[in-house]
């Protein structure tokens, strides 16, 4: 019969044994030293200057000293002196000056935290995880990098998300105070579209890419093309705004018809454009002008063009374009001018268009 037991090694009272608290005692110091297990540190590798009864080391590779010999063992400081404690397999241990937990497995101490996590139905980091969100995470920052080379990997890192079908939505979701202000993802289709909103409910697409062609479309922008259904008479010698009461479309109804001008609904550089063609009143001879105006009073530089020549029927015309900063609430209108004889602006061929560039 074994006169120790077989996974603490804690010594057996045997039968007639003489001074029977001694072997006792042992056997309680053995269960106090190892029972719910702590040691203060595990990289010593030699004992430290003055320990108290009790301490407890997972002992370093190479040691020296009393500790010679005793390699990953654990040393227990009782009873003015170091009790060697070999590790058996299984064996679990909290390092303090880590904040780690341990277990022997046969070979070496290692990390309780398995390699791999598979099948978890939740996981909550700084918070809870739940149905709806099974990972959850509360944190002010995270990293992803790639695996380089010299670790074994490619030097690359992708982030793949997939959806199902293409009905499917995929995508991100941005919120302020859990109210979702903007989504970015394939939504519906597998177009790729980024949409915002200012009170989570009602989404407008910022940017959309058809996902066959590449083609990049800004369904919110800006954009408007006006024109006269009516011949527009000006008079000699007067700047006159051209009454634009008809679009061919009207983007976010930024242009006017009743006031026949654009309004900027937003800070930005636009892009306007014009077309003034001359109807013959009584004199044969076109001198006209065609300018861009800025709220109303401030010609746009650039936009000012001018024509005199000989009129041939509907075939008089001038051109304009230009690029202006505005700043969301300005204006902008066509406005002509005819010298030395009056005469009209004619309906349907005079236009004015514009859009947001920048």
């Amino acid at each position: 019969m074994s006169d120790a037991t077989t996974h603490l090694l804690l010594p057996y009272i045997l039968a007639a044994q003489a001074q029977k608290h001694v072997t006792h005692n042992e056997a309680l110091r053995l269960l106090d030293g190892l029972v719910q297990l702590s040691v203060l540190d595990r990289d010593l590798t030699a004992p430290p200057g003055s320990p108290a009864d009790g301490d407890r080391y997972i002992v370093g590779s190479g040691a020296t000293g009393d500790w010679a010999g005793w390699d990953l063992n654990v040393a227990l400081w009782t009873d003015g002196a170091w009790l060697r404690l070999p590790p058996r397999t299984g064996w679990r241990a909290w390092v303090e000056d880590e904040g780690l937990l341990l277990v022997y497995d046969g070979a070496g101490w290692i990390g309780t935290t398995p390699a791999a996590l598979q099948n978890m139905a939740l996981m909550g980091l700084g918070t809870t995880a739940d149905a709806s969100n099974p990972f959850s995470a509360k944190l002010n920052a995270a990293l992803w990098t790639a695996k380089t080379v010299a670790e074994g990997g490619t030097g690359d890192l992708f982030y793949t998300m997939n959806k199902e079908a293409a009905g499917d939505d995929l995508g991100l979701t941005l919120q302020t105070g859990f109210v979702t202000k903007a989504l970015v993802g394939l939504f519906g289709s597998d177009r790729f579209r980024l949409a915002v909103s200012a009170d989570g409910s009602t989404f407008f697409d910022g940017l959309s890419v058809d996902n066959a062609t590449g083609i990049v479309d800004q369904p919110r922008l800006p954009r408007f093309k006006a024109y006269t259904n009516y011949d527009n008479y000006v008079g000699v010698g007067t700047w006159t705004k051209i009454g634009l009461n008809n679009t061919d479309y009207n983007d976010q109804g930024a242009f006017d018809a009743a006031n026949n001008h654009f309004v900027a609904p937003v800070d930005g550089t636009y892009l306007f454009g014009a077309t003034l063609l001359y109807k013959i009143n009584a004199s044969a001879t076109a001198r006209m002008r065609g300018r861009l105006v800025l709220n109303g009073t401030t010609e746009i530089r650039g936009s000012l063009g001018e024509i005199s020549a000989t009129h041939v029927s509907l075939a008089t015309a001038i051109w304009l374009q230009t690029m202006v900063p505005l700043t969301a609430g300005d204006t902008v209108e066509l406005q002509g001018y005819f010298r030395v004889a009056d005469g009209y602006f004619a309906a349907d061929h005079t236009s004015f268009w514009g859009c947001k560039i920048g």
